[in-house]
């Protein structure tokens, strides 16, 4: 067998320095005369600007294969697309983000999860490191708090920061990921809940940790408000575009705004007791629900929240 783990970068050269070394440990681990691996990075920028490092990098490291691909179209699901069409040859495909840092054995055990179950996905969960820690406002609101299920777990959608891919299941789908939501975000929810949908099973491996690096840019209470926002946009836009349809997609619109409406007017209420009670806790979470749920209203009126918008 063969497999690429693919790291998609756009302008982060540290982050990346940090990352290709890492991964150069975790492929020598799991490498052996019945899997042949490499890793591939595939760089969003119309310059360039990571060749010469990635290059670099690949000749003080022969020991591990490593690949540079430039996707100059912006957007993230074009740069996911062309690590698809550049592992033509894999059998499997690993996806890490750049600015995350995986554990130890973090690709044994996505691999030991993939032998035992031979689904067409393998889900492992992010965990935040933070640059300098957080106010307490955020840590109440629990903003960077991701989901954690028992090894073996079936799951319908996710995202593609800790996602292994059995080609063979996602080619004989036919699946891309949607050039729509390059700007927006949420190609990769389209993709996982398509890839369910075809029938593929997915299974969560709990053991297969990667750390998220939060730099304190993203530390600010806009910020992560924006982020509900956006991931409540996403997936109203993505349950839309799913519905096969024109009555299917005029009902998926009604569910969506009554519980859009629901989750408003309960974040409201939230929030007011935690501005009278004065309780982080119950302002923070209150106003992570009402902007999820404006999210979730505002795609229901074609509304597409930018998340990747490049100034």
């Amino acid at each position: 067998m063969h497999l690429t783990v693919a790291v998609l970068t756009y302008n982060r050269p540290t982050d990346l320095a940090a990352l290709l070394p890492l991964l150069t440990q975790q492929i020598i681990s799991v490498r052996s005369d019945e899997l042949a691996a490499e890793i591939l990075v595939v760089d969003n920028d119309p310059r360039g600007g990571a060749c010469t490092s990635v290059q670099a990098y690949a000749s003080q490291s022969p020991s591990v294969q490593v690949r540079y691909q430039n996707e100059r179209r912006p957007g993230i699901s074009a740069a996911r697309n062309k690590a698809l069409s550049d592992s033509a040859r894999s059998d499997l495909l690993v996806f890490i983000d750049d600015d995350e840092r995986p554990t130890d054995q973090w690709l044994c055990h996505l691999l030991a999860t993939y032998q035992d179950y031979h689904p067409a996905a393998v889900v492992g969960p992010v965990v935040s490191e933070f640059e300098h820690p957080p106010e307490p406002w955020i840590l109440a609101g629990e903003f960077f708090k991701r989901r954690r299920l028992a090894t073996g777990t079936k799951v319908s959608v996710a995202a593609t920061n800790n996602l292994l891919l059995d080609l063979r299941h996602v080619r004989s789908a036919d699946l891309f990921f949607d050039l729509e939501f390059g700007i927006t975000g949420g190609d990769d929810t389209m993709f996982t809940r398509q890839l369910h949908k075809s029938g593929g099973a997915m299974i969560w491996c709990d053991e297969a940790v990667v750390l998220d690096i939060v730099p304190a840019t993203r530390l600010t209470r806009r910020w992560v408000l924006q982020r509900a926002f956006s991931s409540g946009n996403t997936w109203s836009l993505v349950s839309i575009k799913l519905a096969d349809r024109t009555f299917s997609k005029h009902l998926c619109r009604v569910r969506l705004s009554w519980k859009g409406i629901v989750r408003m007017i309960a974040g409201l209420g939230r929030t007011g007791i935690g501005f009278v009670s004065g309780l982080d806790r119950h302002q923070a979470k209150g106003l992570r629900t009402l902007a999820r749920g404006a999210g979730i209203v505002a795609g229901v009126f074609a509304y597409r929240f930018q998340e990747y918008r490049r100034r």
